[in-house]
């Protein structure tokens, strides 16, 4: 798993397998949880289609608070997000982004 960004108890990451799937999107693994062990995901959210930025919830078992800040989250940083996914799919090392 490509961990890319924590937020608050949150973990925004993705993996390498997902580099062969037609739209980018993000894993979201809640912090501490018994899931987070496993590494199954509470939310899986579209940030593209065709290249473009597109920020979608695919499914979430999120509140809608939760799924705002992560959005918000997400918009914010979408560049540097790309790039980061980027790296992963490359099999490069990055610098996992903490956001308070």
């Amino acid at each position: 798993m490509g961990k890319l960004m924590i937020l608050l108890y949150f973990i925004l990451s993705v993996f390498p397998a997902d580099a062969t799937e037609n739209r980018r999107h993000i894993h979201v693994v809640r912090r501490g949880s018994k899931k987070s062990h496993r590494g199954d995901t509470v939310a899986k959210i579209w940030i593209e289609e065709n290249g473009e930025k597109k920020i979608e919830v695919a499914w979430s078992e999120l509140t809608a608070d939760e799924e705002a800040l992560i959005i918000e989250a997400i918009e914010k940083h979408w560049d540097e997000l790309n790039r980061m996914i980027d790296d992963v799919f490359a099999g490069k090392k990055i610098q996992i982004k903490r956001i308070k």
